[in-house]
């Protein structure tokens, strides 16, 4: 049927025969196909390099900002040039923190050097934020007592953890079932800071609570299974190696959120943790009724877990292993609590005149 056949495209090329040209069509080949557009290639090859979705959002940001402070340019035409021009001004004219300027300058290094594959020079004339040696915030016990005491429920038990157990907030909404040993009083945490795991102690001042909160979490996924969800995300590509690992109960969040989520790439429904905007909210308010004088946030309970236990005698290394610290130089900003309670440093004013 010749009035339904698709048209075909020809290119021409030219032939010599005696000294004269000859063009012959010629049936064109298939398409090149098209580069991923920038920015598919850094989200792709953050990804692969297993790089939490946090730093791949991060990094999209500034590699954004990049292009748009140079007027849209491909960063294939800039160099070492305009990332030290880019960098300064965030320095100079936004006034951004040091470890700000340095997430931006480590986004531009892996969009030059593992996507453009170009190693950039030394950024000289590089205007560096400072970056200020700021002392924690940290409560008294009486002060932790009563921000805890005008918390209830889920943020309640959290803020108990981030205290009594020096997590840091994400690690804590990302608990699973199977990280929280009732039996042995330990927590382990899985792929925290820097991708490492450790254990940390379960407080008995919260485990009897949690232990109900526990039950009120399974008997929700029990519904869940009924209504045919269940499903939670599995890290990395545990779905595929184990399928229904998603629906079993010891790869549950301990604080499951209140709502379900469609998962467009399964087409399961899923329930993600609990959200840590609501814990952080929940202790801002909490801090404010109990009418402290101190920027307390959620992480000033991990620093109040810290200085607590070097007041107790706690040697620092044993700190540094339950906190998480890969470097013990950071742990140490905790010892000015060595000029505070019994062993204080005396003044000599206070020898001088004696209260």
């Amino acid at each position: 049927m010749v009035g339904t056949q698709r048209a075909v495209p020809f290119r021409y090329a030219a032939t010599s025969c005696r000294g004269r040209a000859r063009w012959i069509a010629r049936e064109a080949g298939p398409p090149a196909p098209q580069q991923p557009r920038l920015l598919d290639r850094v989200r792709a090859a953050l990804r692969a390099r297993h790089y939490s979705r946090r730093t791949e959002k991060a990094y999209v940001h500034w590699i954004k900002r990049y292009i748009f402070f140079h007027g849209k340019r491909h960063p294939a035409e800039m160099g070492a040039a305009e990332v030290t021009a880019f960098l300064t001004a965030l320095a100079v004219r936004d006034r951004v923190a040091a470890s700000t300027q340095n997430q931006a300058l480590n986004a531009l290094l892996f969009l030059y050097r593992e996507i453009l594959g170009v190693e950039l020079p030394w950024l000289d004339g590089l205007v560096r934020a400072k970056r200020p040696q700021h002392l924690p915030t940290v409560l008294t016990r009486e002060e932790v007592r009563t921000v805890l005491e005008q918390l209830d429920r889920a943020p309640r038990l959290m803020a108990l953890l981030l205290y009594g157990a020096g997590l840091r907030l994400l690690e804590c909404c990302r608990l699973r079932i199977k990280d929280v040993d009732f039996a042995t009083n330990q927590i382990t945490i899985r792929d925290g800071k820097g991708s490492k795991d450790r254990v940390t102690m379960l407080p008995r001042a919260v485990k009897i609570d949690l232990t109900r909160h526990v039950e009120r979490a399974r008997a929700l996924h029990q519904r869940d299974l009924a209504a045919g969800a269940g499903w939670v995300e599995l890290p990395w590509a545990l779905g595929r190696k184990y399928p229904n690992a998603g629906r079993e109960w010891a790869w549950q969040w301990v604080f499951p959120a209140t709502r379900l989520y469609g998962d467009p790439s399964t087409g399961q429904r899923r329930r993600h943790h609990l959200h840590e905007s609501v814990v952080q909210r929940a202790v801002r308010e909490a801090v404010l009724k109990a009418g402290l004088a101190k920027k307390a946030t959620c992480h000033t309970l991990r620093h109040s877990f810290a200085t607590h236990l070097l007041e107790d005698g706690h040697d620092i290394r044993t700190v540094q292993e339950l906190l998480g610290h890969q470097d013990v130089s950071t742990t140490m900003i905790y010892t000015h609590v060595l000029n505070r309670g019994p062993a204080a440093v005396r003044s000599p004013a206070d020898r001088v005149f004696p209260a």
